[in-house]
């Protein structure tokens, strides 16, 4: 019988669901995945699935034991991460023997994530030459790791632009933008600088969306510029209507247009 299947009849035996067995150890999707053949615990997780379910270890190793060479190597660099000593990770992953099926992914986010902080330190400390080469190796291990995602990237990116100030001009246009953090910074503006929410509105790549119109909009009419707050927020009014239409009322009875002010009054009711 297969490691999943095992697991499987045990949590059955248990009567055990599927997200009472996971607790906090592991996702329901990655136990289904186990349970079905498609995806491997580590010995960490199968020890906290194995308490879970009264039982031994080894009752579910025996001919799918599932083991790794770097096993103990891993405790050490995840205990070190902790203590935040992140310096000292990426030499002790020096050590690792790969491929690792249990652990590659895994390492390779640790080391990323450890030279992002290392990085960060020596710039801090004026080690820019350093900072820069732990940069570098950070981007290598981010190739390496499916775990390497654009929050990542662009903290990467900041950093480096820090580290090499002369060419800072030409790496802040390679930033990938996060209109979501824009959206957010640009309404957290809107009352005590309607300014600076457009300016990070302007800053967004999805210019055409409703929510960005009723931002645009609010921050135009803050400013006076009512005429051109009106068109953003008409293109906002279908999917912002309890928004977008007292506002448009309040844009044309400013302007003087009290018909189409009187039109949206009506809407109201």
């Amino acid at each position: 019988m297969e490691l999943g299947e095992k697991i499987r009849m045990a949590r059955l035996e248990a009567g055990l669901s599927q997200r009472q067995l996971c607790g906090d150890t592991i996702t329901r999707n990655m136990l289904s995945l186990i349970e079905h053949g498609t995806a491997r615990p580590s010995m960490d997780t199968l020890r906290q699935l194995a308490a879970r379910l009264g039982k031994p270890v080894s009752c579910f190793l025996e001919e799918d034991a599932v083991t790794s060479p770097n096993q103990a190597l891993m405790a050490q660099a995840r205990e070190r991460f902790r203590a935040g000593d992140h310096s000292a990770v990426p030499e002790l992953l020096e050590g690792y023997r790969g491929p690792d099926p249990v652990f590659d992914e895994e390492a390779a986010l640790l080391r990323c994530l450890c030279l992002l902080a290392a990085a960060e330190q020596a710039i801090r400390e004026g080690r820019l030459p350093y900072g820069q080469r732990l940069l570098d190796q950070a981007a290598e291990a981010g190739r390496d790791c499916v775990y390497y995602t654009f929050p990542l990237e662009r903290e990467r990116l900041l950093l480096l632009s820090q580290a090499l100030p002369d060419r800072a001009g030409e790496i802040v246009p390679a930033l990938p933008q996060d209109d979501r953090e824009l959206l957010i910074r640009a309404r957290a503006s809107l009352e005590e600088d309607p300014a600076q929410a457009a300016r990070y509105l302007d800053a967004a790549q999805a210019r055409d969306t409703a929510q960005w119109h009723l931002l645009r909009g609010e921050s135009l009419f803050a400013l006076g510029d009512y005429a051109g707050a009106a068109v953003h927020f008409r293109r906002a009014e279908g999917s912002f209507p309890r928004a977008a239409i007292p506002r448009l009322e309040a844009c044309y009875r400013e302007l003087g247009d009290f018909k189409q002010a009187y039109e949206y009054a009506c809407k109201q009711r």
